[in-house]
């Protein structure tokens, strides 16, 4: 039996409780627009999932093995460590990692979409830390064939 969508919610608003984002606010809305993000595009339970846990590996003191010893679908797990960047890799190789794992695209999509958000970045109080996120975003978004005019950014369900 697989953990449920609202046990895995509860497991990242944990993971996360203490955690802001570069304005200061609490990381976890960015897990929430994140989800509602692939909610809207019609994600499946798995990418619902992977959306609440997508930075957990990344940017907690969570592991993979952790991850593994979670009740929760092989798929699932494949997509939040697809996303999960590794120290030093290349955006192309954690572009292509993104892209071979089914169901991670659109988690991406989602994420790319909130970090990117305009009225997001210009929160960033740097010039130069606004840059960079701008450059960095459109830099992902490119590599993995994201329209961000497109609804669902252009993502066909997978």
């Amino acid at each position: 039996m697989t953990l449920s969508l609202l046990e895995v919610e509860k497991i990242a608003r944990w993971a996360h409780a203490t955690q802001t984002d570069k304005q200061g606010r609490p990381y976890v809305e960015h897990l929430v627009a994140v989800v509602a993000g692939v909610r809207a595009c019609a994600g499946d339970e798995d990418q619902l999932k992977a959306a609440w846990l997508h930075d957990a590996v990344e940017d907690t003191p969570l592991t993979e093995r952790w991850l593994r010893g979670l009740e929760l679908s092989p798929r699932t797990q494949d997509i939040v460590l697809a996303l999960t960047k590794r120290d030093g890799e290349p955006a192309r190789e954690y572009a292509d990692r993104i892209l071979a794992t089914p169901g991670a695209l659109l988690v991406k999509a989602a994420d790319i979409a909130h970090n990117a958000d305009p009225a997001r970045v210009a929160g960033v109080d740097d010039a130069a830390t606004r840059t960079r996120l701008t450059e960095k975003y459109a830099g992902m978004r490119a590599l993995l064939g994201l329209d961000a005019t497109a609804p669902c950014w252009g993502v066909a369900r997978r």
